[in-house]
């Protein structure tokens, strides 16, 4: 016989397995995603630790600034249509394959403008110090290689193919690795020869991703549908650019200010820090989707907070650990990389506060409020500008010049925290 006293345990009981049960999928999708972000982790690790300790200080500088600037430009592709094109997968996936036809087609008419601007961006930034062919040869690895990868990794994620987003994303990684290898192993050890290393391993990782992971359905043209998504998805390319610019602009600028050499060990510590973000943009990319199909998931504040607390707790704590690594065995990534471990630790909050600003940023995709986005990602931008400038002419100690970066990007992540909550009381935009 049934005790009174056993009903409410069970009815508790029974609540968290229809908890679970409920979320099941959500957690089965995420574990997916994670595990790609975990192979990627490990294989962008490989990858870092073979070339910046086979370029010189210098020239890997002057690569992950030239990367930088080939990831910023390569948003020009198609004007951005690729935001239509996740925005389909996620919604309604019967049209993919009338998207990729449109995303082709705009991406053959951007072509002009890339270059143009990609030419533009090299006598501003570049003429000084890096080759045009090497720069050439980083931004078409970048904006004509990778960038359409990406968009089969966006694809399915959309389609909710985690699993097999993550297989893509691991062996592409890995193909990048294999190819700084065998670069380690070649006789010259240029930034000139690299890039070509570079375009072949972004090229194999292009004809695997079309080959074998893209959903096949019958390309069809129809430009009525495409012009009436071409406005939003060129606030999306504008905003993309302003994004990347104001998440990379520090790279350019202490490239034109500082040097060559300066660049490199600041790469270096930025690219440990950009290993950060790897796992905190996977739960942003699904957050993304969760919001499209319901605008009003982060209505309540202590959501809010309780994600922005998560996100900077686990992005800081992934640096102390590396920081703390470093400090003990400050050869453990190389040698070129043992001229920046002092530095690591001292670049502690900024982790936990880029990836917010990048967070932050995301939320307004998600609801549609694209024309918004850009118009804030604008501004963080000419802060940033401003920021960094002052700090780079006013500072040359290079310890206390990466210390004040926590100042920067607190006041940055201010910034986008009024502009975005700001913007997010307004009603979401239809999708």
């Amino acid at each position: 016989m049934t005790q009174a006293s056993d009903i409410p345990q069970r009815r508790t009981l029974a609540r968290i397995g229809t908890f679970v049960a409920a979320r099941r999928k959500l957690v089965i999708d995420y574990v997916s995603a994670i595990s790609g972000a975990g192979g990627r982790l490990v294989f962008s690790l490989a990858y870092f630790i073979a070339l910046a300790n086979t370029l010189s200080i210098a020239e890997f500088g002057m690569f992950a600034t030239a990367s930088a600037a080939g990831v910023m430009l390569s948003r020009i592709l198609a004007f951005g249509f690729i935001s239509a094109l996740y925005r389909t997968a996620t919604i309604r996936p019967n049209l993919i394959g009338t998207f990729t036809a449109g995303f082709l087609l705009l991406g053959v008419v951007s072509l002009p403008l890339l270059a143009a601007a990609s030419y533009g961006v090299y006598l501003v930034f570049f003429a000084s110090t890096v080759p045009l062919s090497a720069f050439a040869a980083i931004v078409f690895a970048e904006a004509l290689l990778w960038r359409p990868v990406e968009v089969v990794l966006i694809v399915n994620n959309g389609l909710g193919k985690f699993g097999r987003a993550a297989v893509l994303a691991i062996l592409a990684t890995a193909l990048r690795a294999a190819g700084a290898v065998l670069f380690m192993l070649s006789a010259q050890h240029t930034v000139g020869v690299w890039s070509w290393y570079y375009i072949g391993a972004n090229a194999v990782s292009l004809i695997i991703a079309f080959g074998f992971f893209y959903p096949r359905q019958r390309l069809r043209l129809r430009t009525e549908l495409y012009l009436r998504r071409l406005a939003d998805s060129i606030y999306v390319a504008g905003a993309e650019v302003l994004f990347y610019l104001q998440m990379e602009f520090d790279k350019l600028l202490v490239l034109a200010i500082g040097g060559p050499h300066l660049a490199g060990i600041y790469a270096i510590i930025m690219r440990l820090v950009d290993l950060t973000a790897i796992p905190i943009r996977t739960f942003s990319m699904m957050l993304v989707q969760r919001m499209m199909r319901a605008p009003e998931l982060l209505s309540r504040l202590a959501v809010k907070s309780g994600i922005e607390g998560g996100v900077f707790l686990v992005s800081t704590l992934a640096l102390a650990a590396l920081g703390i690594v470093l400090h003990f065995f400050p050869n453990a990534l190389g040698r070129n990389v043992a001229e920046a471990a002092p530095l690591v630790v001292l670049a502690i909050c900024v982790p936990g506060l880029r990836n917010l600003v990048e967070y932050q940023a995301e939320l307004l995709f998600a609801r549609g409020q694209t024309a918004v986005r850009a118009l804030n990602l604008g501004l963080l931008a000419g802060l940033k500008a401003v920021l960094l400038t002052y700090v780079l002419t006013a500072i040359a100690d290079t310890p206390n010049l990466v210390l004040s970066l926590n100042i920067v990007f607190l006041l940055l992540y201010l910034a986008s925290a009024l502009l975005t909550y700001s913007a997010m009381r307004r009603p979401a935009k239809a999708i």
